[in-house]
């Protein structure tokens, strides 16, 4: 049986795929195909290009929002992804889709068309920082011909992307929205804002997916949370092992 995962944006809190990663490997779950937007088309290509989960923890952990983008001062964004870039020439072995051990689509939002965009061939690290980069705090990407930004605009969790490929979904999202919510101050405020929209082309990507994985607790982080990476990582490994057995990871016959 060939099983999909769909890794959802989420920024610091898409280290959970990291640990729901890790999880599926000890219950021996061989994963055939990935998709990923923003925070897990980074995770998703990492982990196709071979590395372990604890590598890819290992990588992204010291990753800091300042250390990893650089002023701009353009109109179209404030900052640019050039850290980024550099991390990931570091990290993975070749910039191509086709050398990557599992397939893999990312998707990116086409900031001209107003359209979802999967890519899944040519240059990898292009796609990747497309898909990264948040309107209005980065700069857009030109790639392809096309103008994009992050594709959680338009699909957070791109479980369509890779539906027909595989015999089973899995979906690995990591913006739950809790009814208890501290409006403490405008920056909060925004991002809640900001994921209540994204959640709302979430619903049906989740409906596609035979599974979903959404650790509850997560929702007591920032997209920027980056200095708590041990402990998103811990909540989505532990939820996972808590709340899923091998079993839940299989079609089932009547």
């Amino acid at each position: 049986m060939k099983i999909g995962l769909a890794l959802s944006g989420g920024g610091a809190r898409g280290i959970a795929h990291i640990g729901v990663l890790k999880a599926l490997d000890e219950m021996g779950i061989k994963i055939s195909v990935l998709s990923g937007t923003s925070a897990g088309s980074l995770v998703g290509a990492l982990y196709a290009s071979g590395s372990s989960p604890d590598d890819i923890f290992d990588i992204v952990k010291n990753l800091s929002i300042y250390r990893s983008v650089r002023p701009a001062w353009a109109w179209s964004g404030l900052l640019t992804m050039d850290g980024l870039r550099e991390l990931l020439i570091n990290s993975l072995p070749e910039n191509r889709f086709d050398a990557l051990k599992i397939p893999l689509f990312i998707a990116a939002t086409d900031i001209r068309k107003g359209e979802i965009k999967y890519f899944s061939e040519g240059e990898l690290i292009p796609a990747i920082v497309a898909s990264c980069s948040v309107p209005a705090v980065f700069n857009p990407v030109n790639y392809n011909g096309g103008l994009f930004v992050d594709g959680g605009l338009c699909d957070n969790l791109p479980s369509r992307a890779i539906v027909e490929l595989c015999d089973f979904v899995i979906g690995s999202h990591c913006n739950p929205i809790s009814n208890n919510f501290d409006p403490k101050n405008l920056k909060v405020v925004v991002e809640r804002s900001l994921l209540m929209a994204i959640n709302g082309n979430t619903k049906q990507s989740k409906s596609i997916c035979d599974v979903v994985i959404e650790p509850v607790k997560l929702d007591q982080f920032s997209s920027f949370d980056i200095a708590k990476a041990k402990e998103i990582f811990d909540i989505g490994y532990h939820f996972t092992i808590e709340n899923f057995t091998p079993a839940d990871f299989q079609k089932q016959t009547v």
